[in-house]
Formats: structure tokens, C-alpha cells, sequence
């Protein structure tokens, strides 16, 4: 069957807008990820707000999220899996968005903090294991907010914008579907 010259004109100019946008769009992602580790390192290194173990981790999906739009805009470019890599990319920010909602439970004690938090039971040691933790500072346990914006802490704000993140993402796909179909 031919089809027409007219439509096989908007086809081509569909399939190019649709990988503009998945193009831009990963880029997007990418640049909001690195901007989100830089805030964490600047406020760790330049503000000195200590880190505890639950911070570090809610680090991990924004670091995940980056090296996927960097897969996608550098090694997969223009090969038509960038709706599987953001689809990837909101089921990676939704992780992130339930992580920073449990840590931000735990600030408020709403269920117990995790082991590594605050250190765990101190059974079976001998004074050899004891002597270098001891002369280390003690971990930073999770419950404790250094700092607040707006009455939200540092876990509040990324609750919001990792879950902001994974509907962008998901608006996203809803956008390459449409587009696809016509």
C-alpha cells in the first residue's frame, strides 16, 4: 500500500518532534539530577550539614536517574528506547520519592529508625572492636534535622521533587504514547 506524500511527510515530522522531545527531555532529567547531587555535596562540603546514612542513600536514585538519561542521550541516541529509559527513570524517582518519605517518618518518629541510623546492639564485642568506633565520631542519627525550609526538611523537599520527578516522567510517556499513535 503507498501512502501518500502528505502523510508520509507528518509521519517523518511526528517521529522527529517525538525524538526531539524524548532528547530534550532526557536532558532534563539529567540536568535535574546533577543539580540535586550538587545541592547535596554543597550542603554537606560548604554548609557542613552532616549527612546520615538515610541522606546518602536518597542520594543513590538521583545518581541512577543521571547515568539513565546519560545512557540514553549519549550511547542509545537515536535508536527509539528512550520511552523504556524514562519509564526506567520514574520508576527510579518513585524509589526515590518512597526512600525520602520513610526517612522523613523516621524525623518525625512515626516508625522507628533503621539499625544504621543511630548505631545498633552492642553484644558479642571485645574491647578491640570498640577502640577505633569509639574514637570515631558516632553516626548522625536519622531523626535529627539539621535544617528546615518552609518547615520541611531536607527529606520533605525530596519527597516532593523526586515524586515531581517520576509524574514528569510518567506526563512523559503519556506525551510519546500520543504521538505514537497517530
Amino acid at each position: 500500500m503507498l501512502v501518500p506524500a502528505g502523510r508520509r511527510r507528518y509521519i517523518g515530522t511526528m517521529l522527529t518532534v517525538r525524538a526531539e522531545f524524548s532528547r530534550l527531555f532526557l536532558a532534563l532529567i539529567l540536568a535535574a539530577c546533577l543539580a540535586a547531587l550538587a545541592a547535596a555535596f554543597a550542603g554537606q562540603y560548604l554548609f557542613g550539614l552532616e549527612p546520615c546514612i538515610l541522606c546518602l542513600w536518597q542520594r543513590v536514585p538521583f545518581a541512577a536517574g543521571a547515568v539513565v538519561a546519560a545512557v540514553g542521550l549519549f550511547v542509545l541516541s537515536g535508536r527509539g528506547q528512550s520511552r523504556l529509559l524514562i519509564g526506567l527513570a520514574a520508576l527510579i524517582f518513585a524509589l526515590g520519592a518512597g526512600l525520602a518519605f520513610f526517612h522523613v517518618g523516621v524525623q518525625q518518629h512515626w516508625w522507628s529508625s533503621i539499625a544504621g541510623c543511630g548505631g545498633g546492639p552492642v553484644s558479642g564485642l571485645s574491647i578491640d572492636d570498640l577502640t577505633a568506633p569509639a574514637l570515631a565520631a558516632p553516626p548522625k542519627p536519622c531523626d535529627v534535622v539539621d535544617w528546615r525550609l518552609f518547615g520541611l526538611s531536607l527529606a520533605g523537599w525530596n519527597t516532593i521533587a523526586s515524586a515531581g520527578l517520576a509524574a514528569a516522567c510518567l506526563v512523559a510517556l503519556t506525551l510519546l504514547r500520543k504521538t505514537a499513535h497517530r
